[in-house]
């Protein structure tokens, strides 16, 4: 009974909804107002206020280490503990997940406190504070989900991280939905709900998300039918944003469409089910088990020898060009090392990842945080505003799931570096940014899809990179580390740039600005920025286009 609970499938549901409840920090534009009018803040210091939310939401070193420190890691299936990491024979990844819901609550109810007035007015740099340590459970949790999927699932690693990182970018049109059915017109009581349910969920399902030593590549079709319920996720919540667009939907409406999308978010489970009962059944077919005493029965230890001949053939070709590539003793040594945070803050590949992510991240942090801003100059309604918001969340989500697969699938196929679709989408990323700074009418409803696209993409691609440049054991740290650029550029760009020129446009009185040039000169910036930002995923591409051929090369031998 155990195995049909504690499986990698289980725990990638049980990731997959920890993921979509995490996400507040892609909801700011909805409780922001209320934030700004209760507290009395302009709009620099709300921006400085969303700022250290961004902080928070991407500073995810010390996520990192603890998983380090509390998770075993494997190599050639023999378990590795430093004597820092013996603590990982205690813990597991639910010790970092229960430390990011604790974060999650604590953040959250202080600042529906302080709108509410339970508390008096805090000083800025309190709040600050407090929205940091909100958002930064967020990174607790998805660096839990994100590197112990790679890990569960490393033959698709580009498919298991954009499903994790697409149902995080989802979870802002999801938790909008949960406003509009529960809290309708009350962010402030939007701010409790932030507080309670993502720490809730964690709770209750932190012990299923395992590292689970199984080692085959006959799962393709199962991360399949997790895409395929993520679709159907995303084309439900675009038909409810449309009709709520162009009506408004009664009490019980709105509830019944909460139920239908509670039971597609439920679906996953079954997926896990199905593919747990599949395995079960192949394994006992096909191979003799070995259980070893220092392990729990359902950690059952494969033979990486075997092939699966249903899935040999996909995503296993490989480019002509590459097939000549020789490999000599070298090479392979190079390319097995798995570098320390140290180590790899010593090469020219991880300042260039840097860089893409202070610049392109953070334009599109600066876009995300300004919606509500931007729509209320351009006479978008508070509807629209919303609904904008909600969809930018799912234009967020295709990229991040469509990154990660689309990824997988060059990569396998053609043989492609991911770097080239890294560079290709900060290079879209420019031409959003121009859409949006022309303003011409209904500019919100094409340049947030582009920006919004493109932003998930490097989400998902950037930790996938990571790994396969750095290797996987110190991952997590590593990328956090890259990814707390994405702050810095979100308030280089945020604070002095945007909200530094609409505050000099805005009326001296109420602190608004209505028309184009409120933000026309502010987004020409962010276009500049983001192609800088073009140029180091364009470098970074040529710099590993032949170790990625070398990763193909491997990858064909390991799998027949």
């Amino acid at each position: 009974m155990a195995e049909w609970l504690l499986n990698r499938w289980t725990g990638a549901a049980a990731a997959i909804m920890i993921q979509w409840s995490c996400g507040a920090s892609y909801t700011f534009s909805i409780y922001s107002p209320v934030l700004k009018s209760s507290q009395g803040y302009d709009q620099s210091t709300l921006d400085t206020v969303s700022v250290f939310k961004d902080i928070g939401a991407n500073f995810g070193i010390l996520s990192g280490l603890l998983y380090t420190a509390v998770t075993p890691y494997r190599s050639s299936g023999v378990e590795c503990l430093s004597a820092k990491s013996k603590w990982a024979s205690l813990g597991g990844p639910w010790v970092v997940l229960a430390a990011g819901a604790v974060q999650v609550f604590v953040g959250f109810m202080f600042m529906w406190a302080a709108v509410v007035g339970l508390i008096g007015t805090p000083p800025v740099w309190v709040m600050c504070f407090f929205a940091w340590l909100g958002a930064n459970g967020q990174t607790f949790l998805n660096t839990t989900n994100v590197v112990t999927g790679l890990r569960n699932f490393p033959e698709y690693s580009g498919t298991i991280v954009g499903i994790m990182k697409g149902f995080l970018g989802l979870s802002g049109a999801i938790l909008i939905q949960l406003y509009h059915t529960f809290c309708d017109g009350d962010p402030a009581t939007y701010l409790l709900m932030l507080a309670c349910l993502p720490a809730f969920i964690c709770i209750l399902l932190m012990f299923l998300v395992r590292i689970y030593e199984v080692r085959d590549s006959n799962y393709k079709k199962h991360l399949n039918g997790f895409s395929v319920v993520t679709v159907i996720i995303v084309a439900y919540l675009m038909f409810i944003i449309i009709l709520q667009n162009f009506t408004s939907l009664s009490t019980w409406a709105r509830m019944l469409t909460f139920v239908i999308l509670m039971v597609l978010l439920a679906l996953p489970y079954g997926i896990a089910i199905k593919a747990q009962w599949e395995e079960s059944r192949s394994f006992a077919q096909t191979f003799s088990f070995e259980r070893p005493p220092s392990t729990d029965s359902q950690k059952l230890i494969m033979s990486s020898s075997y092939s699966p001949s249903g899935d040999q053939s996909e995503y296993q070709e490989l480019p002509s060009d590459a097939g000549q590539l020789q490999l000599n003793s070298d090479d392979m040594l190079t390319h097995e090392q798995e570098m320390n945070l140290l180590q790899a803050m010593c090469t020219i590949d991880f300042w260039m990842l840097f860089l893409t992510m202070i610049s392109g991240l953070g334009s599109g942090l600066a876009m995300i945080n300004n919606m509500s801003q931007i729509g209320e100059s351009l006479g978008y309604s508070t509807i629209e505003i919303n609904n904008m918001v909600s969809l930018w969340s799912m234009w967020n989500f295709l990229g991040r799931f469509g990154g990660g697969y689309v990824s997988d699938y060059i990569m396998h196929r053609k043989g492609w570096p991911r770097p080239l679709l890294m560079a290709a989408t900060l290079g879209t990323m420019i031409f959003g940014h121009v859409i949006i700074a022309v303003g011409f009418p209904g500019n919100l409803y094409l340049g947030p899809v582009l920006v919004g696209i493109c932003y998930g993409a490097h989400w998902s691609l950037m930790p996938t990179i990571t790994s396969e440049i750095f290797g996987v054991r110190h991952m997590g740290t590593i990328f956090n580390t890259i990814a707390a650029a994405s702050p810095l550029g979100s308030y280089l760009l945020s604070v002095k740039v945007v909200g530094y020129i609409y505050d000099k446009e805005a009326d001296k009185e109420d602190n608004s600005c209505f028309g184009i040039h409120c933000f026309m000169s502010s987004f020409f910036i962010l276009a500049a920025v983001s192609f800088i930002a073009f140029l180091a995923g364009l470098a970074l591409y040529f710099r590993t286009r032949n170790f990625y051929k070398l990763v193909v090369l491997r990858r064909l031998k390991h799998s027949v």
